[in-house]
């Protein structure tokens, strides 16, 4: 792997190896409508009904998806940038931020968030096919979820012009016929029995974009420009993030719903139960994004592989988990693992655009760098002081250095953990950046 911009095209589907060239087939509407079906998901409204909650408002809300969503697309579009200027896919360009072997920890990570995410797409895709059939089915909605999101990510260009072809559109009527559902109901008072503050609802709409970082330069690499990656990433995945989850913080005003409930209630709309089919047959890309990216991480790893046979694994793996595991809190340390990416995107972001320059070597002899590694190792820890989490037998230590920190009191309410994170890591990079270019 070199560290320039374009590279001629070898075919019109994802190279099989990590050594094969990418081809640029993709353009600013490809991406946009691909971002856009990503961000549009069953997880939106839950989401927000966790947001709404967070908050015990619908105008906070509302606003805290706007901000929260707005940082998490500005760090999705910038590590988009970095799979369209180096042609490398997602882990595989963090060489050039950590080195070859440095890059290792941020893959092994990244593997593991996306299966545990690519399961729990199954599980929901599973859930909300049941609560317009039959439990009794809920197997089969398993497999055959599994298996289309794995053939999917066997041939993910193809897939890419499917989705901007046809779902984008079934996709966008359902859309507003729901909106129009749930804002024809008169609007209530949101309960105040969960509320936690603006931040913390921001942090949680930051994570949710912020969650797809790690996977954007597999398939930026494949774009004929770096304004096409950023913007048909940024725009496409937040603008249906904000839709998505304000439509969930609506329907917690207006059909007195709750986190756990509101695809049910969705359902139970008039014609719900058509428009979610519609969106459950999207969700299945979802689980296809994450079965294709753990794949290129993968190849950071054993590059050698053909990528075909290590999508068919991880696809088989993640349905059987979906199968056979409740995963119940699983999702907390899923959230735990996707902060470790807000800090780390942010290093990457300043350190690819200001310190290096957009120049990061790729290749397989690329070496460590402490200064990015430290960076991320700041705002990691920035992050957990701020927001420690429930996560057992890891939030407890970091509950306790908060109060230490804070004179036996939780981080006031205005400390947001995202912005705070993301800005501490963006200045320890830049200052260890430029201590490193004086010595």
């Amino acid at each position: 792997m070199t560290d320039t911009a374009v590279r001629p095209a070898s075919g019109t589907e994802a190279p099989l190896v990590l050594t094969t060239d990418a081809p640029r087939t993709l353009g600013f509407f490809d991406q946009f409508t691909l971002w856009g079906n990503l961000g549009i998901s069953l997880f939106g409204p839950v989401t927000g009904a966790l947001v709404a909650a967070y908050t015990g408002s619908l105008w906070q809300g509302l606003l805290a998806v706007l901000v929260g969503c707005g940082i998490g697309a500005l760090v999705l579009g910038g590590a988009a940038v970095f799979g369209s200027q180096t042609g490398a896919p997602a882990m595989a360009s963090l060489r050039g931020l950590f080195g070859r072997r440095g890059s290792m920890a941020p893959t092994v990570l990244n593997i593991a968030q996306n299966v545990g995410w690519a399961t729990m797409e199954i599980i929901v895709i599973s859930q909300a096919a049941v609560a317009v059939t039959s439990e009794r089915w809920r197997w089969l909605f398993v497999v055959l979820a599994g298996v289309l999101a794995t053939a999917m990510a066997v041939r993910p260009l193809g897939s890419v012009k499917i989705l901007r072809k046809f779902m984008v559109w079934l996709v966008l009527l359902a859309s507003v016929y729901l909106f129009v559902q749930v804002l024809s109901k008169p609007v209530q008072d949101l309960p105040q029995d969960g509320v936690f503050g603006f931040w913390p609802a921001v942090d949680l709409a930051a994570a949710g974009v912020v969650s797809f970082a790690p996977l954007a330069a597999d398939y930026t690499r494949h774009s004929r420009t770096n304004k096409a990656a950023f913007g048909g990433s940024a725009l496409g995945y937040g603008l249906a993030a904000i839709v998505y989850y304000a439509l969930g913080v609506f329907a917690v005003a207006t059909l007195q719903t709750n986190s756990e409930d509101v695809i049910t209630a969705l359902v139970t709309l008039p014609a719900g139960a058509i428009a979610l089919l519609v969106l459950l047959v999207d969700e299945v890309d979802e689980a296809y994004a994450n079965v294709y990216s753990t794949t290129m991480a993968a190849h950071n790893l054993v590059g050698h592989i053909d990528r075909r046979w290590i999508s068919v694994a991880i696809g088989a793996v993640a349905t059987g988990i979906a199968l056979f595991i409740d995963l119940g809190n699983y999702t907390q340390f899923l959230y735990l693992i996707g902060s470790v990416f807000i800090p780390l995107f942010a290093v990457a972001i300043a350190d690819f655009f200001l310190v290096s320059r957009m120049r990061w070597d790729v290749s397989a002899t690329a070496k460590f760098r402490w200064q990015p590694a430290a960076a991320w190792l700041i705002g990691f820890i920035t992050y957990q002081l701020v927001n420690p989490g429930t996560v057992a037998g890891w939030s407890p230590f970091w509950t306790n250095l908060q109060q230490a920190l804070f004179n036996n009191q939780p981080a006031p309410t205005w400390l947001g953990a995202t912005y705070t994170s993301i800005i501490t890591s963006i200045l320890a990079t830049l200052l260890l950046g430029r201590l490193t270019r004086r010595s």
